[in-house]
């Protein structure tokens, strides 16, 4: 076991108090919405049962603890992880359908498998992030996951799935990464993200208002609100987008080229372009140049700090922002 590594309580502990979170926030949220109990339950069920599997490769002792039995046994583990939400869900709100069982399984077995089946190599690895964008870019999980009623949207337990399989397998099967998955920033991390945030507000700002993209919303969001958007982001997508594009592909590119100024303005340039379907129909340049601006900056934090956290802090303080005051 790495010596570094917290001892395997963190990972329950941490388990315990999410799932009772998580389920504080299902039982609020299918009150505002006024979703009834007969689809309520299901889906929260559906998210309590991705919660385990979602922490798993952000906390070493419980990571290495999975993996004792065997790198085939884990994969084919979480192969099964990747279903059971999904049968979850779709059988409590009458959504099943083999076809849709054929596609998540099959991407489980993809994503679980990859590093079992291919060695670690500058080819196999950019396949995999190219699979794993491809999915995300043709929306598999908007159909595979369809809305049990409207304005409801359940898609983001395929991308949760994707996300913690593709960080594994990297983290757990592949390895060799130069770079620590870690939900939580430590405090000199925070304080870093925040120089950051403070660097990069201004110019991506500038370039949103430059592009005509700035419109205020009529009403802000409240503070809790806004603190909840804050670790929301942080825990999902800002860990995500800064493992893949600030701890895999800079330290890459920077490596191929041997430049670490192609490693953050490739990098950068990358991250812009995952962007051009947001927001707007494809290509969405505009929105592209602004992330495009952000990577920079983020990118910039990763070499500074050696890490993805203090990133993590910044990238969701911005979208923070941008969900509070912008529409």
């Amino acid at each position: 076991m790495n010596p570094n590594a917290k001892p395997i309580r963190y990972y329950w502990i941490t388990l315990l108090v999410g799932w009772a979170l998580l389920a504080t926030a299902a039982a609020v949220y299918a009150r505002i919405r006024s979703i009834p109990a007969a689809l309520a339950v299901p889906l929260a069920l559906a998210f309590l049962a991705e919660y385990p599997f979602y922490l798993l490769p952000a906390f070493t002792a419980a990571r290495e603890r999975f993996l004792a039995q065997g790198r085939v046994h884990a994969a084919w583990l979480l192969t099964l992880s990747g279903v059971f939400p999904w049968l979850i869900y779709a059988l409590g709100t009458h959504h099943y359908n083999f076809p849709a069982l054929i596609v998540v399984l099959s991407i489980a077995v993809m994503m679980s498998f990859w590093y079992v089946m291919f060695p670690a190599h500058p080819v196999t690895d950019l396949l995999y992030l190219s699979l794993f964008a491809v999915i995300l870019l043709a929306k598999v999980f908007a159909r595979i996951y369809p809305p049990p009623m409207p304005k409801v949207d359940v898609s983001v337990l395929g991308h949760v799935m994707m996300i913690r399989l593709l960080a594994f397998s990297f983290v757990g099967f592949r390895g060799g990464v130069d770079v620590e998955y870690r939900f939580m920033p430590n405090p000199r991390e925070w304080l870093a993200g925040l120089k950051w945030f403070a660097f990069l507000l201004p110019a991506t700002g500038a370039a949103y208002w430059a592009l005509g993209l700035m419109k205020l919303r009529e009403h802000p969001l409240n503070a809790g609100l806004a603190i909840g958007t804050i670790f929301a982001f942080l825990w999902i997508t800002c860990i995500f987008e800064e493992f893949i594009f600030r701890g895999l592909l800079q330290p890459w590119i920077t490596q191929w080229t041997s430049s670490a100024a192609l490693g953050v303005g490739i990098s950068a340039i990358l991250f812009g372009c995952v962007h051009l379907g947001f927001h707007g129909p494809f290509p969405n340049w505009r929105w592209a140049i602004v992330a495009a601006i952000l990577g920079v900056f983020l990118a910039l934090a990763r070499r500074q700090t050696g890490g993805i956290q203090a990133g993590m802090v910044a990238h969701a303080l911005v979208i923070t922002v941008w969900k509070t005051f912008l529409a």
